[in-house]
């Protein structure tokens, strides 16, 4: 679709027309008032192997391992067999992250999954994704971490009351401000504060995994005899069992929503992949052996907070700590989510399914700040106002789908464009194997929760509808294209951005 590009001066250019995408006459080499050579707007490569690692690990491990990590259990019937669906699920989660891993090699921009789709299926199912991510599943998604962060920094405060909802609200609300604000001001301090936040939760994990595994070289096994009892083993629930793992995994996939600024992708992307899901692979499974070696299978289903539980039981005062790491796990979730899917809008916009002024850059700072801050009043609309549980119900499918849908990208690329360099390459069983199990987890959405998963569908069509409206009909009336400049030019000027420079 044809762009009408409204450029506002760099503010240390002379603002006459030669100067609006061309060369300083006073300076061919940058500033004119300091003859020093003007810095490019444009987003950097500052995202290293470390920075990478800590994007996916501190996305992946969020509050669900320290709180609730009974679906599997409850679902898989024993002890034995919900470990043997952790390391399952693991298995398959890195099936999909190393098909992630070509992708994000072979097309080096940023933007994740509406990337792949937008490039294997074009603009229109490309849309629907990106219409479902932006009026539900991130707002909602965001949400719900943020909540989490709200209610276990206010634990220990509150201690051994409940803490009030609008306390939790608050403190939320004011959880994610601190999130948006760091992220509109710097990708490094950004980067920064994932990797601190990836080590405080790697190292709540590893303050459950020691005393756990000295317990079980004691010889503390009671609660592994009879592991695998045949008459305990629920075959119909290994599917919700499945389900509940893939998503205490998902969060392998957010590193490629940042092609574009890691250093040397080629390298990068496919290495801190499979680092980051063999850690996360081991600490999982870690964590439920030590979990089960202090605690039977009964007193885990009936905790309300597993981690805690386990403190209790072992460390005695030292539990009030748990809630602050779950915190900082929370806030590192949402930390490493925000930086990645900001970059989708980001893309989209520079594709032009968004408004213009959600690609541009901070003249300092260089960070994509309008599409940091363009989730901010729907999610907190959704925190106060929306039913956040009931929207994830509706669109948790969702996230399957099209996952799915951009891993048979793959394949589908792989015949249509046999000559695409891929610099990193699976055997074609890995796509195949993960883009089924995508599909049998919409599948089982349907079959356990059809009225949710219809209503979920639902909403997702009307993004066709807005594409046609909004995306594919160009003779938009006079008023609304001025009227789309106008904003777009007012945005600019207020939040200090500009086209990034190519």
């Amino acid at each position: 679709m044809p762009r009408r590009t409204v450029s506002v001066p760099h503010p240390n250019r002379d603002p006459t027309p030669s100067n609006f995408g061309g060369k300083d006459p006073l300076n061919s080499n940058g500033d004119p008032h300091t003859g020093a050579p003007e810095e490019k707007v444009e987003l950097r490569k500052k995202v290293t192997l470390l920075r990478g690692i800590s994007i996916i690990i501190g996305t992946i491990i969020g509050a669900g391992i320290f709180i609730s990590p009974k679906g599997i259990l409850k679902n898989s019937g024993s002890v034995g067999m919900s470990l043997v669906v952790w390391f399952a699920c693991g298995i398959l989660s890195l099936f999909g992250a190393l098909s992630y891993a070509e992708l994000g090699t072979c097309i080096k921009k940023s933007g994740g999954h509406y990337t792949y789709i937008l490039e294997a299926f074009g603009p229109q199912v490309a849309f629907v994704r990106l219409w479902v991510d932006m009026i539900a599943i991130r707002p909602a998604g965001l949400a719900v971490i943020a909540l989490a962060f709200g209610r276990y920094i206010l634990e220990p405060i509150f201690m051994p009351c409940g803490v009030p909802e609008i306390a939790i609200k608050l403190a939320t609300t004011i959880g994610i401000t601190m999130v948006m604000y760091l992220n509109s001001m710097s990708v490094s301090w950004t980067a920064r504060i994932q990797i601190f936040l990836t080590f405080s939760k790697l190292l709540a994990m590893a303050i459950i995994i020691v005393p756990g595994l000295y317990q079980l070289f004691k010889g503390e096994t009671k609660n592994f005899e009879n592991a695998f009892e045949v008459n305990t083993i629920d075959l119909t629930g290994l599917p919700l069992a499945f389900y509940s793992g893939m998503y205490a995994y998902a969060g392998w996939f957010y590193l490629n929503f940042v092609t574009e600024e890691v250093e040397n992708p080629e390298r990068t992307v496919p290495l801190a992949i499979c680092i980051s899901m063999v850690i996360v692979m081991i600490c999982y499974t870690l964590t439920n052996v030590a979990y089960y070696t202090v605690m039977s299978a009964e007193e885990l289903l009936a905790s309300n907070a597993v981690a805690v539980t386990f403190a209790e039981k072992l460390m005695g005062n030292f539990s009030f700590a748990v809630p602050v790491f779950v915190a900082l796990s929370c806030f590192g979730s949402m930390n490493g989510c925000l930086f990645a899917i900001s970059r989708m809008f980001y893309v989209a916009s520079r594709e032009g399914q968004l408004p213009e002024v959600l690609s541009m850059i901070h003249i300092r700072r260089h960070t994509p700040l309008p599409a940091v801050i363009v989730l901010y009043p729907i999610t907190l609309l959704i925190l106060f106002l929306g039913d956040i549980y009931s929207l994830l119900n509706f669109m948790s499918f969702l996230r399957w789908l099209f996952i799915g849908v951009a891993v048979v990208g793959l394949i589908y690329l792989r015949y249509t464009r046999p000559d695409m360099p891929r610099p990193f390459k699976v055997p074609i069983f890995i796509p195949a194997v993960f883009s089924f199990t995508c599909f049998f987890m919409v599948f089982l959405s349907l079959y356990s929760d059809p009225i949710n998963t219809g209503i979920g569908f639902a909403i997702s069509l009307t993004g066709i509808p807005a594409y046609y409206i909004f995306i594919h009909f160009e003779r938009k009336p006079k008023w609304f294209q001025k009227l789309s400049d106008s904003v777009n030019r007012s945005l600019q000027i207020i939040l200090e951005v500009v086209p990034a420079e190519h």
